[in-house]
């Protein structure tokens, strides 16, 4: 089911994402080095018999961002390249970042208001082989930050703006495990508003982003 709460303000959002499911589908079928064209034309079938790979994540990381915050990419107002995060809740708004790192944000709040939730880490439920396959390492640090989770799931600019009730890409709404419990801190990586708490965190989850 899709969450219901993304009307909300960034950091109810942001909170209320965490333990929620990333369902990401890939399409292209990978490519094996080992055969080379002539042969792979003589592969009768290979191409019909490909299964889209599915990979399914839960969030265990968040930061809240809104155009009242100096650290948000709103804060200057409306521009082409944070539109989406002033249009409807529940898309993805997504930015290059350091001229080589996707990054991935969910809209919050209003349409109207720009405000967001960025997506920091993730926990693999579904697809672990295919992570670390695309990553081409092992374990957390797959996914322990938000250019690697993207790398990971293949997500780029072409996804921008999407639905995120919809495939390739869509959301899924689920709560904490038993035992776990929400911690709030200050956020990374930033250099303004660097006193606010709207960091999200599952405590003491092992795939938490590094400071």
């Amino acid at each position: 089911m899709f969450p219901q709460f993304l009307a909300q303000d960034a950091d109810s959002v942001a909170r209320a994402l965490l333990g929620c499911r990333i369902v990401r589908i890939l399409d292209d079928e990978p490519v094996d080095k080992s055969i080379d064209e002539h042969d792979a034309g003589s592969v009768t079938g290979r191409a019909d018999k490909y299964t889209p790979e599915r990979i399914v994540v839960r969030i265990v990381e968040t930061e809240a961002y809104d155009q009242l915050d100096p650290a948000s990419h709103t804060f200057h107002g409306k521009s082409e390249r944070n539109r989406a995060m002033f249009g409807p809740a529940g898309h993805a708004y997504i930015y290059f970042t350091y001229g080589m790192h996707y990054c991935l944000n969910v809209t919050a709040a209003t349409e109207g208001f720009g405000a967001g939730a960025l997506i920091r880490a993730v926990e693999p439920v579904e697809g672990m082989e295919i992570i670390e396959r695309r990553r081409g390492r092992k374990g957390a640090d797959c996914v322990n930050g938000p250019a690697k989770l993207c790398k990971a799931l293949d997500i780029d600019k072409t996804l921008y703006v999407h639905d995120l009730r919809l495939s390739p890409l869509s959301l899924e709404q689920a709560g904490l495990r038993p035992g776990e419990r929400v911690e709030v801190t200050a956020r990374i990586g930033i250099s303004k508003a660097t006193e606010r708490q709207r960091r999200f965190i599952v405590a003491g989850n092992p795939y938490l982003s590094r400071r």
